[in-house]
């Protein structure tokens, strides 16, 4: 009886598949502090921002030392009531 399987566990197969890359961008003047995108972030890409905007809210800020996390998956961009947020795809990286 052979040992052997159809099927290839992704540990393994892994270096094959590219990880897309993101970039972050946020409008301060129109977030409004709900922290959904903060919260929702699969990556922890987001923090508040220590400022406040013109209507008095902490906007959220791509989390220093972040800035090569984002997979570009648009959670943030989703989530947020105000479209203050949005992300575009950079490239890939491959493991």
């Amino acid at each position: 009886m052979s040992t052997s399987t159809a099927r290839t566990p992704l540990d393994r197969s892994f270096e094959q598949f590219a990880v897309p890359r993101g970039q972050v961008f946020i409008i301060p003047s129109r977030c409004k502090g709900c922290r959904f995108c903060i919260d929702f972030c699969p990556r922890d890409v987001l923090v508040d921002s220590a400022d406040l905007n013109a209507k008095g809210y902490h906007y959220a800020v791509v989390a220093e030392g972040k800035e090569d996390d984002c997979v570009n998956c648009q959670f943030c961009t989703l989530v947020c009531p105000e479209f203050a947020i949005h992300t575009e795809e950079v490239g890939e990286v491959h493991p």
